[in-house]
């Protein structure tokens, strides 16, 4: 039993369970009966999405300093009460069943969900390589 870090919209891997979309907002110009067809995400969990103000920080960075404080502030953002408990509940359902968060990010290391993956190791949760 594992939680998978993906980027919504790939094709989903064999056993990869749940999809959950960790975004702010849905995709655009997809019906919502079509997202998980679509290999988006089953479940839309915005909780652990950065604030629109963070994003923003994301979509302007453009130095290493720029994207340390775009870690920085996400991870400050996960530590409200309401965040902190979904990575908490989530790393604890990744010790029972199969799953995956996620992010329409192309790369990774410019994504919130390199955050989320430390934050969820950091919590327990089996991480699915």
């Amino acid at each position: 039993m594992a939680v998978r870090i993906v980027r919504l919209g790939s094709p989903r891997l064999p056993g990869e369970g749940l999809r959950i979309g960790t975004v702010r907002r849905p995709p655009r110009g997809v019906p919502k009966s079509e997202y998980a067809r679509r290999d988006f995400y089953d479940v839309w969990l915005p909780t652990l999405a950065p604030s629109q103000a963070t994003m923003d920080m994301a979509h302007a960075a453009t130095t290493p300093a720029q994207w340390r404080a775009f870690f920085r502030r996400y991870r400050s953002e996960m530590k409200r009460p309401d965040a902190a408990h979904a990575i908490a509940l989530l790393a604890a359902l990744s010790h029972q069943t199969d799953f995956s968060v996620g992010c329409y990010c192309e790369d990774e290391a410019h994504c919130h969900r390199h955050a989320l993956r430390e934050l969820l190791r950091d919590a327990g949760a089996t991480l699915a390589n």
